[in-house]
């Protein structure tokens, strides 16, 4: 088949999603397929390259920062992806358009469809549906859901990383398209869990919702004897470094890094424990690195969290910087129990989150959408 995969977050752009559709964009080039992906440029990246089988076009849009896009910023790649595809289908035919995120990528997917009689299915990934992130996206959401809805209904297959996600889609935004749930997966050989030191990690975007806040809080009156080590960045910083200086635990920032560098593979594999304490979480794909890092997992008892770690992890209430304290001093007090959790965790990961069983459903909904 020759599949077209649209994202405005592909490597080395964004966050959780990016690796994502990098993956099954890989993986429908290694059985076969021609896969063209058209997604954001970025400062210096290359318009177009050839990538573990994979044709990448970067088109010219305006964004200000690798980890996060901003509603208008997303607008700049709707028009400008429309925009090199009226050029590129004169000489590009494609057989299924595999879409992620319903807007803003869906909305080039529906004109696609429209205009070309392109089919396309949808991958959510969580910002794109109402009420999963209120931090960021609550005002626009209110005037979405005709848009949403009328992407979905045009798509062949809708599909989301966790039940969670699928049942909060299904409800709010009300199409007659009902999600389809795949987990994502992960490459287990990515990460080798190393000799663990005294470190408690936490990575991902800079954004309240993501608790790291609460992790600042559950350390500071004392000193645990554990380093904290925050990776990302976004509008909370300054909040965090301010909230930082009144901890006696050291806590350190690193700021964003490269998921695929040598720097954030050591501290990861290094790292004893592994707490991502968010309110809301669709299929963290950072919850499965540290899982497969041998870490010991602590995260949250809503969304998407309690799907991915199950009995590999420990799961807390979110906003409650108390209660995680008390899991903490825990594990720091018996270290067997740390280590107990991150082989579970590690074989988790090995078991069930192969990436050539999610690749094989991905493929087989593609074919049932393009005959």
């Amino acid at each position: 088949m020759k599949i077209l995969m649209l994202n405005y977050e592909f490597p080395p752009l964004g966050g959780g999603a990016s690796p994502v559709s990098y993956e099954i964009a890989k993986g429908y080039a290694g059985l076969g397929h021609t896969v063209d992906v058209v997604t954001m440029g970025y400062k210096n990246l290359p318009a177009f390259e050839q990538k573990d089988g994979i044709n990448i076009y970067r088109v010219k849009c305006w964004r200000s920062k690798k980890e996060i896009c901003h509603p208008w910023e997303q607008l700049t790649y709707i028009i400008a992806a429309k925009r090199f595809l009226k050029k590129h289908l004169k000489g590009h035919s494609y057989d299924i358009n595999h879409t992620h995120f319903i807007i803003p990528t869906g909305i080039i997917s529906l004109w696609l469809k429209k205009k070309y009689n392109l089919p396309y299915i949808i991958t959510s990934h969580g910002s794109d549906v109402p009420g999963y992130n209120l931090g960021r996206f609550k005002t626009l959401h209110k005037f979405t859901r005709p848009t949403l809805r009328k992407i979905l209904n045009n798509s062949k297959v809708a599909v989301a990383g966790s039940k969670f996600l699928a049942d909060l889609a299904d409800k709010v935004i009300l199409a007659n398209k009902k999600y389809v749930v795949i987990r994502q997966g992960f490459d287990f050989n990515k990460f080798e869990p190393q000799e663990k030191k005294k470190i408690i990690l936490s990575t991902g975007r800079l954004l309240e919702r993501k608790g790291f806040q609460y992790l600042i809080r559950a350390v500071a009156d004392e000193d645990i004897g554990y380093e904290v080590h925050i990776c990302g960045d976004g509008p909370m910083m300054a909040e965090l470094r301010r909230l930082a200086t009144q901890s006696r635990t050291k806590i350190i920032f690193h700021g964003w890094l490269d998921n695929n560098s040598r720097y954030y593979k050591t501290l990861l594999e290094t790292a004893a424990i592994y707490c991502l304490v968010s309110a809301k979480e669709n299929a963290s794909v950072a919850l499965l690195e540290s899982m497969s890092a041998g870490c010991a997992v602590i995260t949250s008892n809503v969304a998407g969290c309690p799907e991915s770690v199950r009995d590999a992890g420990i799961i807390v209430e979110p906003e409650n910087a108390a209660a995680l304290t008390r899991v903490l001093k825990e594990l720091i007090n018996n270290p067997n129990k740390v280590l107990e959790l991150g082989k579970m965790a590690r074989a988790r990961i090995e078991n069930d989150y192969n990436w050539n069983n999610i690749i094989n459903e991905y493929k087989n909904i593609l074919t049932k959408s393009h005959f």
